[in-house]
């Protein structure tokens, strides 16, 4: 999906919206509600810290300021915290919304937040370009590709143990957990052969 984007602001911003939300296993919400600063508007949903070892977003929540860790990643392509800093970087963004509009002209990045709606189609298109899934009716596919994939795609696909998932989610129990864990391998474990048979 991110070999679909553009090299231009554009791309830059929806790679790191792609990485960082799916990263984070953030909502739509949260991704467009991020700031740059703590405070630096009244429709914030959350800020950033950019530290050596990654990336710390701080966000609302239900029952107060949960932090959300995202660790540097192993490449700098699939990499949300140098996909993040490029993107800051070439936009010039150092307060106010994190992911805004790109002008027309596609040179600029101006002060308007984007939706959440952004996400959503996002995924979709870029889903489309990469022709995942071809198999599928474009229904079915519309319906498993959303904003609501980069969360459980985390879920997911991470290989560690639930607790750390379900503690990057904010889920409260571990079965709100499970519900997010799609295509989880349920039979990775084989105690049948484990037991001889």
């Amino acid at each position: 999906m991110l070999a679909t984007l553009p090299h231009d602001l554009r791309g830059l911003r929806d790679r790191s919206i792609l990485l960082g939300g799916f990263a984070g296993g953030l909502r739509r919400s949260e991704i467009v509600g991020l700031d740059y600063g703590r405070d630096d508007t009244l429709d914030s949903r959350g800020w950033i810290e950019i530290l050596p070892e990654g990336l710390l977003l701080t966000l609302r929540g239900k029952t107060g300021w949960p932090e959300v860790e995202i660790a540097r990643g192993s490449a700098e392509h699939t990499c949300p915290v140098h996909a993040l800093e490029q993107w800051l970087h070439y936009a010039r963004i150092g307060f106010g919304p994190l992911f805004v509009a790109v002008s027309r002209d596609g040179r600029a990045a101006t002060s308007r937040r984007l939706g959440d709606k952004h996400v959503a189609r996002l995924v979709k298109q870029t889903d489309r370009d990469a022709g995942l899934r071809p198999d599928l009716p474009e229904a079915e596919r519309v319906r498993l590709y959303s904003g609501y994939s980069l969360r459980a795609g985390l879920a997911s696909s991470a290989e560690v143990d639930e607790r750390h998932v379900q503690k990057q989610l904010g889920h409260a129990s571990a079965e709100m957990t499970r519900r997010y864990q799609r295509r989880r391998d349920r039979f990775k474990v084989n105690l049948t052969k484990a037991a001889g048979l």
